[in-house]
C-alpha cells in the first residue's frame, strides 16, 4: 500500500482525499517508481479543485511532475536505482501521476535526474520551471539576446514567472516583472527582476496597437494581458506564451504582427518532444542559481497539497511549491 491523492467523481460529487492505495491498482507502464518529491502547478490546483475539467479519467491520481527512483523497469534505458524526473505527458490528467508515494509510467516519458539537482531541487523546478526555460529558448531561437532591450515577465511571481526571472536575469537580460501582488516586490528584485510593474497595465481591454516598450516578453496570462504585451512589443519583438491564468481568450489584433513584425511563440511542455526536454533541463543546470531555488520554493506534505490547491489558484501562493510525498 502507498499513500496517493485520488480523486473521484461521481454520484456523491467531485472530491480529492488523501488516502491509500494497493501497488496492484497502478496504471500500466514499463518503469515503476518510488516518488520522492512533486510539486503543486497551477494545472494540479485545477485538478484537484475540479475548477476546471483537465481531469479526464477517474478514479485519478493527480500530479503533473515527479522526481525518484526506479524500483522496476523493462525500458531498455532504465534500470533499478536510477533517479528520473517526469514533466507532462497527460500525467495527472489522463494517468496517475506524482500526488503519490509510488507511479508507474511509460519509459520514453521520464528523462534522467541532471546531476546537478537533488530530486528536491528538480521539483522545485518541476514542470514550470521547465516551462520556463522552454521560453527562453524560444526567445533565443528568435534571436532574442540581452542587447535588444527590456523582457517583459508577466504572472511574474509565480511558478512559471519567477524561474523566467530568475534565468532570464542572470543571462544577463534585462527584466520587467509584472505582478498584481506590490508586496512582492523585493521577493522579484533578489530574483534579478530590475523593474516591476502591476499588472493593472495589462490586464484590461486596451489598443490594437500601443507605444513600443519591450523588446521581447514571457507571458503566463494570456488574454486581455497576451493581446496588450504583443500590443506593445518593439519592431521585430517576440513574446513566448506559455499560459492562460486571466483565459484563454486573445482579445488582439493583426496590427502588431503586420505593422511591427511581432512573433508570438507558443510554448507547450506536456507533449514537448524528449531532445527539448534534455536541451531545457540541461540549460538549467547552467543557467539557473540553485540558490535562487530556495527563495522561491515552499515545501508541504502530501495531506497539505489539497487545501493549497485552493489558495493557489486564487494566486496567493509565492513562486514554487514542492511536495514530499513521505509526509
Amino acid at each position: 500500500m502507498f499513500k496517493a491523492i485520488r480523486i473521484d467523481k461521481d454520484e456523491a460529487g467531485y472530491r480529492a482525499v488523501l488516502t491509500e492505495l494497493d501497488e496492484g491498482a497502478l496504471p500500466e507502464g514499463d518503469v515503476t517508481v518510488d516518488v520522492a518529491y512533486s510539486t503543486l502547478n497551477y494545472k494540479d490546483g485545477l485538478a484537484i479543485t475540479g475548477t476546471n475539467p483537465v481531469v479526464r479519467r477517474f478514479p485519478m491520481v493527480p500530479g503533473i511532475d515527479l522526481a525518484g527512483t526506479v524500483t522496476h523497469s523493462g525500458h531498455p534505458e532504465y534500470k533499478p536505482g536510477d533517479q528520473v524526473v517526469l514533466n507532462g505527458w497527460g500525467v495527472g490528467e489522463v494517468h496517475w501521476g506524482g500526488l503519490a508515494q509510488k507511479a508507474r509510467l511509460k519509459g520514453d516519458w521520464l528523462v534522467p535526474l541532471p546531476a546537478a539537482f537533488s530530486p528536491r531541487q528538480a521539483m522545485a523546478i518541476g514542470t514550470a520551471g521547465y516551462t520556463a526555460m522552454l521560453c527562453v529558448l524560444a526567445l533565443e531561437r528568435h534571436g532574442v539576446t540581452p542587447g535588444w532591450g527590456e523582457v517583459l515577465v508577466t504572472g511574474a511571481a509565480g511558478g512559471v514567472g519567477s524561474v523566467a526571472v530568475a534565468v532570464l536575469a542572470r543571462l544577463g537580460y534585462t527584466v520587467v516583472a509584472s505582478t498584481g501582488r506590490p508586496a512582492e516586490a523585493d521577493y522579484l528584485k533578489k530574483l534579478g527582476a530590475s523593474y516591476i510593474i502591476d499588472r493593472a497595465e495589462l490586464s484590461a481591454p486596451g489598443k490594437p496597437l500601443g507605444k513600443e516598450r519591450w523588446a521581447a516578453a514571457v507571458d503566463t496570462v494570456g488574454s486581455h494581458t497576451l493581446a496588450n504585451v504583443c500590443a506593445s512589443l518593439r519592431y521585430r519583438g517576440v513574446v513566448a506564451a506559455c499560459g492562460l491564468a486571466q483565459g484563454m481568450d486573445l482579445p488582439a489584433s493583426v496590427a502588431p504582427f503586420i505593422l511591427r513584425g511581432v512573433t508570438l511563440a507558443g510554448v507547450d511542455s506536456v507533449m514537448c518532444p524528449r531532445p527539448d526536454r534534455l536541451q531545457a533541463w540541461e540549460r538549467l543546470a547552467r543557467d539557473l542559481d540553485p540558490a535562487l531555488l530556495e527563495v522561491m520554493t515552499q515545501e508541504v506534505g502530501l495531506s497539505e497539497a489539497i487545501p493549497l490547491a485552493g489558495e493557489l489558484l486564487a494566486g496567493r501562493v509565492r513562486g514554487r511549491v514542492v511536495v514530499d510525498v513521505n509526509r
